[in-house]
């Protein structure tokens, strides 16, 4: 049975003077999950945010909190996101030396536990935590900052990854340059967790953000739907 599509809209590209509000405006257009980007300067080029943040803005949505960190060391601060709101957690593979042991903890405080890759990780990196899983995030931009170009040459990897999931209840991300056009390609390869950022928060508005997520979510279902026969 094929996983659900979910548009899980980042606000790395939401409007940071009025954060709670961007939050409720995409959740009431149509967003299936809401993305944290959290980069610490040190991982990744960026600085974004925190345990505060999330916390403040929880109220703000019932949605499904997706929190990518983007951070090293991740263990020493996956309470302080669970308890801020979190409730998937993903971290990178590359970020730390122990990832089985990152997961078990991510699960044993009661959240989904994510593994993500960067452009050039091969998925071997992941093969023995498959069954720690509840989600796989491949990135198709280099991690750090928003608005990038998709990587064309990951959509080979997403098809192995998908692959390599087989009959698993684990859900495949993508993230980086998704827009109406490469959302129909990921999609295609196999991802059914579309993280979109400036291609959902352009416009400004609540009308133009559900007008973006549904031309996100109509070229994915399309992609995903069967073909028929010849």
């Amino acid at each position: 049975m094929p996983r659900p599509l979910i548009i899980a809209p980042s606000i790395l590209s939401a409007d940071f003077s009025k954060l709670g509000a961007e939050v409720t405006a995409v959740d009431t257009a149509g967003a299936d999950w809401i993305h944290l980007d959290v980069m610490d300067g040190h991982f990744v080029p960026n600085i974004t945010f925190g345990p505060p943040v999330i916390s403040a803005i929880r109220s703000s949505s019932k949605k499904t909190f997706d929190c990518h960190l983007m951070i090293a060391p991740a263990d020493c601060y996956l309470d302080a996101f669970a308890k801020a709101g979190a409730e998937i957690i993903t971290v990178h593979a590359e970020a730390g030396p122990h990832l089985d042991r990152s997961l078990q903890a991510i699960r044993a405080l009661g959240c989904r536990a994510g593994v993500s890759l960067n452009p050039g990780t091969h998925e071997s990196a992941i093969e023995h935590v498959l069954d720690r899983l509840d989600l796989i995030l491949l990135m198709t931009v280099n991690p750090g900052f928003g608005g990038q170009a998709f990587i064309p040459a990951q959509l080979e990897k997403i098809r192995r990854v998908r692959s390599m999931i087989g009959d698993r209840p684990i859900d495949l991300e993508v993230d980086g340059g998704v827009t109406p056009e490469t959302a129909a390609l990921v999609a295609e390869a196999g991802a059914n967790v579309l993280v979109a950022g400036s291609a959902v928060f352009k416009g400004g508005n609540k009308e133009s953000y559900a007008a973006n997520i549904k031309a996100i979510r109509t070229a994915a279902e399309k992609a995903r739907a069967p073909k028929s026969a010849a």
